[in-house]
């Protein structure tokens, strides 16, 4: 299996996909056009980045059958175009949920003790104790989590050992699941802005949270609230967000910005950079993150390699247009299933999804095929009757 590294990578991770049988071709810092070229030149069964886009024309340009996003994120890779190309797309979660919640958290005191404020001072040659002097303290107050996630969820112990309120906010979270968290429920995004002292963001980017945290939400934080970001820029509405720094005094404190440069290093400018603290999208950045990562990127490789499933993959069907399952018994012999499929397909009827599933002693084994249209019941006694090694034939309606 030949696979293509676009970006930085962990030498344990170039190793363990070495041991696991691939030919790696190791490309870092590989984008744009001339990552179009690296895939039509090398022809890679597996594509892994990190920050790098995978457009359509990447996706185009070869036989990919595999692209791994070495993190959590999936946004830099047009999943749909994936899709439509029969591609897997698999992604790396919580592996650096642990990182991202200690950055969070460096950020959350940084706002609270002014810490950049602190050392800039210093390298300039001032003293202001008096100044520098004024903390809120963290102790005793409400931190609101917006998403919990593997990462939201990190927060919270470290939340406690502070000291504070943990209130939270989820589309998957419940009054009942809360409490064995160790959190307070609330029902809405605009709950958790009006009842917090400090929200963090930890939400997915997808279509439903683009642009979710807009001008009603920063309308509901408390005035001189904590607002801190290490998720994705694009899940908040920029505009709004300078709004609530400058009329309400909300302190912000960021590691993802929209537009940032897609490479480690350049020019880079923002209308809120003097405004706020930032850090330069680093929430996955410490060695042990990085390290789990790579394990976590050799193994869907390799299960993918070893037994064609992937781990973790992101675009598969949550459902299909499958109306009705074909239940088919059978004596584990050969031409039973093309039998059956050619019938089918005769009808013209189309296949969504089947397994088979074989017995112990492999002598008999059972197909379910899930169909878009349910056959005539002309069809069945013609599939039953055309093949002896049919044992039994169902119908099971879904719809």
């Amino acid at each position: 299996m030949r696979v293509l590294i676009a970006d930085k990578f962990e030498q344990s991770g170039l190793d363990g996909l070495k041991s696991a049988g691939c030919e790696v071709f190791f490309q870092p810092g590989t984008k744009d056009a001339a990552l179009v070229k690296a895939v039509a030149d090398v022809h890679p069964d597996v594509l892994i980045v990190r920050s790098t886009v995978v457009s359509e024309a990447v996706l185009a340009a070869g036989d990919l059958k595999l692209v791994v996003r070495a993190g959590a994120g999936y946004n830099t890779i047009d999943v749909a175009a994936a899709s439509r190309r029969g591609i897997y797309v698999s992604n790396c979660p919580g592996k650096n949920s642990i990182a991202v919640a200690e950055l969070a958290f460096g950020l959350i005191l940084s706002l609270d003790r002014r810490i950049p404020d602190n050392v800039a001072a210093l390298r300039a040659g001032q003293w202001n104790k008096g100044e520098f002097s004024k903390a809120r303290g963290l102790f005793g107050r409400t931190l609101g989590l917006i998403g919990l996630g593997q990462i939201g969820r990190e927060m919270v112990p470290r939340a406690h050992a502070f000291g504070m309120n943990v209130v939270a906010w989820s589309r998957s979270l419940t009054l009942e699941s809360a409490e064995p968290l160790g959190v307070g429920f609330k029902t809405t995004a605009l709950d958790v802005a009006a009842s917090s002292d400090i929200v963090s963001v930890h939400l997915a980017l997808n279509a439903k949270t683009r642009g979710m945290l807009g001008t009603e939400f920063f309308d509901a934080m408390k005035p001189g609230a904590f607002f801190v970001n290490t998720a994705r820029a694009e899940v908040i509405d920029q505009d709004a967000l300078a709004k609530a720094i400058r009329e309400k005094g909300v302190r912000a404190a960021l590691d993802v910005f929209a537009n940032e440069p897609t490479g480690s290093a350049g020019e880079f400018s923002m209308p809120l950079a003097a405004e706020i603290y930032g850090t330069h999208h680093i929430g996955a950045s410490t060695d042990q993150a990085q390290e789990a990562i790579a394990a976590e990127t050799v193994r869907i490789v390799a299960t993918f390699k070893d037994t064609g499933k992937v781990p973790n993959v992101v675009n598969l069907a949550k459902s299909t247009p499958a109306t009705c399952t074909l239940v088919v018994r059978h004596l584990d012999k050969p031409g039973v299933l093309a039998s059956v499929l050619d019938a089918i397909s005769a009808a013209p009827i189309n296949v969504q999804e089947m397994e088979n599933i074989v017995f112990e002693g492999a002598e008999a084994a059972v197909a379910r095929i899930n169909l878009e249209t349910a056959p005539a019941r002309t069809l069945l006694d013609q599939i039953r009757a055309s093949n002896p090694n049919i044992i039994e034939l169902g119908l099971i309606r879904l719809v």
